[in-house]
């Protein structure tokens, strides 16, 4: 695979099974990224793991995390300088409307 190339699949080939994290999109980000879900490599700040999701599907989802929440492993993302370990599931949660 060339440097730069995506695969087609749900996560990243190029990073080992064991350094990766699962990302869980709901509601508008699913239908912004395409998918509801895939892999990325590990080690990723918050500012780095929102650039690799927007250049992997564009303007539209970067829109949606402009505003959206994030969930690591069930709690709210707080401190967004620390990497993320391999192994944990963020959730991208846009704004939702109702009551």
């Amino acid at each position: 695979m060339a440097t730069g190339d995506r695969p087609t699949g749900a996560g990243d080939t190029r990073t080992a099974a064991g350094d990766t994290i699962t990302v869980r999109y709901f509601a508008g980000a699913r239908a912004a990224a395409g998918r509801a879900e895939e892999t990325l490599g590990a080690g990723l700040d918050h500012a780095a793991f929102v650039a690799e999701l927007a250049d992997r599907h564009g303007e539209r989802l970067a829109r949606v995390l402009a505003v959206a929440g994030f969930l690591v492993d069930g709690t709210t993302w707080q401190d967004r300088q620390t990497p993320l370990p391999p192994g944990v599931t963020v959730d991208v949660l846009p704004p939702f409307a109702g009551g």
